[in-house]
């Protein structure tokens, strides 16, 4: 079987992603079901302009690889690149023209990507299905459609969220672009041969308001999302010191064979690996730096648990890592450098695609702040955080509950005054085997979670082979 995967669910948004954000293609791989997928990359600036999204790999296979590559990637996952079953086609992308009202320019370059992508589409081999993430879907959703007509494929469209509930982050929900976009995907969104969605709740409401049936595929962490040993984490440590004073030992070890990052320490004799005593707790949140993310609620949060410090609760250090590219990276960078704190560092890395798993898999406790512009999709960065067991306190929002469970593997917050009270609850007495943060890993790990290769045969598979 033969599949073409046009765009990726979600970032790295993560990546995540986004890269996050995100940030990959979701059904359009899974090795032990897909001859040679064909991946189409890069596709639609015009959508990282518009939307104001720096997306990871807008189409890439497999699916996990898009939550590795965070936003803003341009290197993917080695699994993905070694692969002799998957091909990479690059497109060309124009920059955004520098004259003429922006309508103009919007529309200039969406009809070059829409001639573009048509001719990369009908220069390969035609393929039984072209699977196609949505957002970004203007003008792929009717490329893909008119190239399978043309080639006899059935397109499947993977709806991740609304890419017109994401434009009307920026332009507002009556703006007449964001009016365009709701019905051109009205209208081409009932096309597709099959769909696939992310939780109920948009299986529901395409049900409802779109007149689309769809099956719900949930999000599942690619295999490499796994917890980090500890000589692993240590190497992982060391390499992040050498560029962020966040991860470098507070004082040089008194014995010249040890090598001591801030959490770690390791033997070079015997090359044990030990943690430190007294070290920070590392906090992790991955973004694609967007509107639909709020990190002033984290700032704010960060400020009360500092103050806690000060006045003299047994709380540990914080180093806060937030990973990922995007618009507003700048603006939040300026507001951490205001904030002059004493017992918190905060760093915002720009990781490489096989490091991010590792810090996912060596830290104490994620943050997402993601709340969904549709109120509908899920944040792929938790699914791939409780894929390394680390549990996570979330922002809540309309379907949170399909995947975060409050208090089973994570808590839901409603604003920073709740963030800061359940970060106290969680280090409080640091590291502490009987607290609250180890009984959510437990939980994890005991939860025997789906991998997507395993979750793509049970879910896509039966869909496509039936047809």
């Amino acid at each position: 079987m033969e599949a073409l995967a046009v765009g990726a669910r979600g970032p790295p948004r993560d990546c995540r992603g986004a890269g996050r954000r995100g940030p990959q293609s979701p059904h359009a791989v899974s090795r032990t079901v897909v001859g040679q997928v064909r991946l189409l990359r890069d596709l639609l600036g015009v959508l990282q302009q518009c939307l104001r999204r720096q997306a990871t790999c807008l189409l890439s296979v497999p699916h996990p690889q898009r939550r590795t590559l965070q936003a803003g990637a341009s290197k993917p996952h080695d699994e993905l690149l070694q692969s002799d079953r998957i091909q990479i086609v690059s497109l060309t992308e124009v920059q955004r023209l520098a004259v003429g009202p922006h309508i103009l320019q919007y529309g200039v370059k969406v009809v070059f990507q829409a001639v573009h992508l048509l001719w990369k589409l009908m220069c390969r081999k035609p393929a039984a299905y072209i699977f196609l993430q949505n957002p970004p879907g203007l003008p792929a959703i009717a490329v893909c459609w008119f190239a399978g007509c043309l080639c006899g494929s059935k397109l499947v469209i993977d709806w991740h969220n609304y890419g017109y509930s994401i434009m009307g982050l920026v332009h507002g929900p009556g703006h007449p672009l964001v009016l365009l976009a709701k019905w051109y995907e009205t209208l081409c969104g009932r096309l597709s041969h099959l769909n696939l969605c992310v939780t109920n709740a948009m299986r529901e409401d395409l049900a409802e308001n779109w007149g689309i049936k769809a099956v719900t595929v949930y999000d599942k962490p690619a295999s490499f999302f796994k917890e980090t040993p500890l000589d692993l984490q240590h190497q992982l440590f060391m390499k992040l010191s050498r560029t962020y004073s966040a991860f470098r030992a507070c004082s040089e070890p008194s014995d010249s064979g040890m090598e001591r990052s801030a959490f770690t320490e390791r033997d070079a004799q015997s090359g044990t690996v030990t943690c430190l005593p007294g070290r920070p707790a590392l906090l992790v949140s991955s973004t694609s730096w967007t509107e639909d993310e709020d990190f002033s609620i984290l700032l704010a949060a960060l400020e009360k648990f500092e103050q806690l410090i000060d006045d003299g609760e047994s709380l540990p250090p914080l180093v806060c890592v937030i990973t990922g590219k995007g618009p507003l990276k700048e603006y939040y960078s300026r507001l951490i450098c205001q904030k002059h704190f004493q017992h918190i560092q905060v760093c915002t890395p720009w990781l490489e695609a096989e490091d991010y798993p590792l810090l996912l898999g060596s830290a104490d406790l994620g943050v997402c702040l993601h709340r969904s512009s549709s109120g509908l999709d899920l944040p792929m960065k938790v699914v791939d955080m409780f894929g390394c067991c680390l549990p996570v306190c979330a922002v809540n929002f309309q379907c949170l509950h399909e995947l975060v469970k409050h208090e089973e593997n994570g808590l839901v917050f409603e604003d920073s005054e709740e963030l800061a009270a359940q970060l106290q609850m969680l280090f409080s007495k640091f590291p502490d085997p009987a607290g609250k943060l180890n009984q959510f890993c437990k939980n994890l790990r005991e939860s025997e979670q789906l991998r997507w290769d395993e979750s793509w045969k049970r879910t896509v598979l039966p869909l496509i082979t039936d047809t």
